[in-house]
């Protein structure tokens, strides 16, 4: 067998494992989906609480009105 037959059949080779190898993580599954859903309604319902809080919500109203009054 030359060498030139001997480097493409390696080359094959090659290329097979890396296919294979991408092949076995292809991407989420749905279940990983479902908790990436979960986590991201979790962290919104935190945060919603959290701005909507009295003492957030005074803050933010005040830090508003402090841009409305600046002059410019």
């Amino acid at each position: 067998m030359s060498k030139a037959v001997r480097v493409r059949a390696r080359m094959r080779a090659l290329v097979r494992r890396v296919r294979s190898a991408v092949r076995r993580d292809s991407g989420m599954v749905t279940s990983e989906y479902a908790v990436g859903i979960i986590a991201a309604v979790a962290f919104a319902a935190v945060l919603y609480k959290v701005l909507t809080s009295g003492q957030v919500s005074a803050e933010l109203q005040g830090i508003v009105k402090r841009a409305l009054d600046a002059r410019m």
